[in-house]
This record gives structure tokens, C-alpha cells and sequence, in this order.
């Protein structure tokens, strides 16, 4: 794999472009910055051509054309999985924090966030399941996983288990990390990122 020339931050289900924002920051790499927003999320306007975590990958994919780092955060590491299986010849490295990326996090003890208010959510993408097991483990990317050890919606159990399914991963635990580590530990984690972008 060789090294990225742009990174594609991706946000959570809040669609808050900024979340990536502290740590992007702090980033020595001089890969280009792209902060990707969904329709209908965030403030983003919605699109009609958008109907399903299927177009919001598609769209994903599409920017991915050239060498290419995800860093993602919760959800948005669902569609980061997804987009690598698309374009493995592109997608030289993943940056992963508190997500399911796919698997099942209730038998691993996390909260389930649809059991709150999810109004604010299209209806599509609270009832989206998915199960990405098998899949992920055909992923040989160099993946760093970002956990916290206070996080009840990605406990880290989770990030255990996408460590063992990935065959090339480094789990990195923050001691106290809530839900928002990515931002709220960026300083903490950028020279980490840093590094891991390095990897082959």
C-alpha cells in the first residue's frame, strides 16, 4: 500500500462535518483534507437521490480516486468498511473509531442509540442492519482502531472484535474516551494518525 494523497473524514450519524476538524488540524501528513457531509445530516442539505446508506457509500466511492485514507467516526465507519470493500486498490488505510463497522455490537454489550429519540434521522438509516463479519475480513489494510474505555454505544469489546476480524490492525485504547474521543483526544491522537498513515 502505499501512502495516501488525500484523506476523507467522515462524520457519525450527526453528519457534523466539523467533528474531524481538531484532529485534521493536528495532522502532519500533507495528504489533501477532504470533510465529508451526507444530505439530510448535519445541516447538509437533503437530496432526494439520496435514500439509503447504499447512496451515501456510492457517493463515498465516487470521491475515492486516488490513494486514499477513511477516518471515520461511529456510523460513518460502517460506510468507511463498505467503501474499502468497493475500492481496495485505492483505499490504502482506515482509521476507525468507536464504530460497528458493521457487526453486531449488541452481543458485545453496546447500548442501542435507536432506543432514544431518532427523529432527526431519516427513516432509512435508523432501520439500517448489516452484517459485515465475513466481509471484513477480507480487508489487508492497515486499520488503527480508536477506542474509549467509557463508551456505552461502542464499548470496547467492539473494537476487540473488529481488531481480531481485521487482518492488519492496531487497537489503541483512551482511558476514559467517551462516544466523541476523535475530536475531544485529537491532540493526543493526531501524532498516532500520524504514524499510522506511514504504514505499508
Amino acid at each position: 500500500m502505499s501512502t495516501p494523497e488525500q484523506l476523507l473524514f467522515l462524520p457519525g450519524a450527526s453528519g457534523n462535518k466539523a467533528f474531524w476538524q481538531p484532529l485534521s488540524e493536528r495532522l502532519a501528513t500533507r495528504a489533501a483534507r477532504e470533510f465529508v457531509g451526507y444530505p439530510g445530516f448535519g445541516g447538509e442539505p437533503a437530496d432526494p437521490a439520496v435514500a439509503s446508506i447504499d447512496d451515501i457509500v456510492r457517493r463515498v466511492v465516487a470521491r475515492i480516486d486516488r490513494p486514499t485514507a477513511l477516518v471515520a467516526q461511529s456510523m460513518g465507519g460502517v460506510i468507511a468498511v463498505r467503501a474499502a470493500l468497493d475500492k481496495p486498490q485505492l483505499v490504502t488505510h482506515l482509521v476507525l473509531t468507536v464504530t460497528s463497522g458493521g457487526i453486531d455490537t449488541a452481543a458485545l454489550g453496546a447500548q442501542n442509540w435507536r432506543a432514544g429519540d431518532t427523529s432527526a434521522f431519516p427513516s432509512w438509516f435508523v432501520s439500517y442492519h448489516a452484517d459485515l463479519s465475513d466481509d471484513i475480513a477480507r480487508l489487508t489494510q492497515p486499520a488503527l482502531l480508536l477506542w474509549g474505555d467509557s463508551d456505552p454505544l461502542s464499548p470496547l469489546a467492539v473494537g476487540e472484535r473488529l481488531n481480531a476480524l481485521l487482518g492488519n490492525a492496531t487497537l489503541h485504547v483512551v482511558r476514559g474516551g467517551e462516544h466523541d474521543l476523535g475530536s475531544v483526544h485529537a491532540e493526543a491522537l493526531a501524532p498516532l494518525v500520524d504514524a499510522h498513515l506511514l504504514a505499508r
